[in-house]
């Protein structure tokens, strides 16, 4: 067995209604000043008066930054930290999606009272130091993972992305609920349900850090995810297959924070951040397309997952490995996602463009388990194109 380390958020609070168990863990914590992060979809639709309740049966003195925005920009994570830091804000919970999830981790470390670093100095992997501020992470959505990753996205120009990886970020507490997942619109559970499954995926196949710990959650989160995505789009309510799809999706997150993503994500960043398309939806855009290129060099791990999803698969290495991107690509025409690029108004002529950038992703694509060049990101946007 090669040597390996695992990492993961201390406390997971899973089940229908866990979001009652707030109120003791910020009693027994003695938290005075907490800072709930979200976003104003959020404060519109009222999906956050749970968690406020709680906190007034907590007695907690508390504060709403619902200002973030999807791919969150630097200067809304200044100005959120700089919020924090005026109201003297003891504890941070962040509720929403995993752009609210990724800000709330920044501001726990930006507005701790003793923390020297600059935003600026902690992008890149293993910058980020503590100390930092109690961390609660709430996700409304089965996708990101970001309530058990060590990883924020941060927009840092008009179209870049940069991540700051570090442990630093890992939440001390993550709670559950599927109940906050109840009304998303389809389009989101598929996008969402899609990325949690990229997650895994890429976590099985990815070069560097592959372990049996991560396979083993990547492999019951694939199953989880399979099972209940479409149960879910067929009946929104049907909250046993959501709180199954939230598990699932948190599982992989587990997975690749310890077994990292690779060229899904990397070709993913360039159209999230020219086109503002959802991360979910720009993974699924990509992802067969991806899933041939690297069929060489790891088939035998996709017929593995082919057989581990339906065991009465029978074949080749190289049969198996042709099923799951079949399967796989029946799972993206039932999503109801539009699946080519110039049904979204993507100009032909930037498809070079998105080529040179996502090669600027090396965090990413050095995962990959096949080396992928500038002409073969091309190749893969030009077959999605029409």
């Amino acid at each position: 067995m090669s040597p390996f380390q695992f990492q993961t958020v201390p406390n997971i609070i899973a089940g229908l209604g866990s979001i009652q168990q707030l109120k003791a863990l910020l009693t027994e914590q003695n938290n005075q000043r907490v800072l709930l992060v979200t976003d104003p979809g959020m404060v519109q639709l009222q999906l956050h008066a749970p968690v406020l309740e709680t906190l007034e049966a907590a007695e907690c003195d508390y504060r709403i930054y619902a200002s973030v925005q999807a791919d969150p920009p630097e200067h809304i994570v200044l100005e959120a930290a700089e919020f924090a830091r005026q109201n003297q804000i003891d504890t941070v919970i962040g509720f929403g999606g995993g752009s609210s999830l990724d800000v709330a981790k920044i501001i726990a470390l930006l507005a701790h009272p003793e923390q020297k670093q600059q935003l600026h100095e902690m992008y890149g992997v293993n910058q980020a130091q503590k100390p930092r501020l109690p961390l609660i992470l709430i996700p409304t959505t089965a996708g990101t993972g970001s309530e058990v990753t060590p990883i924020s996205i941060v927009t840092t120009g008009e179209t870049t992305k940069t991540g700051i990886v570090s442990a630093a970020l890992y939440a001390d507490v993550t709670i559950l609920d599927a109940n906050f997942t109840q009304n998303l619109p389809a389009h989101i559970t598929a996008a969402t349900g899609i990325d949690a499954m990229v997650h895994a995926i890429e976590a099985y196949t990815s070069k560097h850090k592959k372990n049996f710990y991560a396979d083993m959650l990547a492999i019951q989160a694939l199953k989880l995810l399979n099972q209940n995505l479409h149960l879910v789009l067929k009946d929104g309510n049907n909250m046993e297959a959501r709180q199954n799809m939230l598990v699932g999706s948190m599982l992989a997150g587990q997975a690749f924070a310890n077994a990292p993503v690779a060229a899904v994500h990397a070709l993913a960043y360039p159209l999230g951040g020219h086109f503002h398309l959802s991360h979910g939806h720009s993974n699924a855009l990509v992802l067969t397309e991806v899933l041939k290129f690297n069929a060489p060099a790891a088939k035998q791990q996709y017929a593995e997952l082919m057989t581990l999803l339906d065991p009465s698969s029978k074949g080749c290495v190289d049969g198996l490995c042709d099923l799951f991107i079949d399967h796989m690509q029946n799972y993206l025409d039932r999503s109801g996602l539009t699946l080519k690029l110039n049904a979204l108004n993507v100009p032909e002529n930037m498809l070079e463009q998105l080529a040179e950038d996502a090669m600027l992703q090396t965090r990413l694509l050095q995962n990959n388990p096949r080396d992928m060049e500038k002409q073969d990101a091309l190749a893969i946007y030009q077959a999605i194109y029409q």
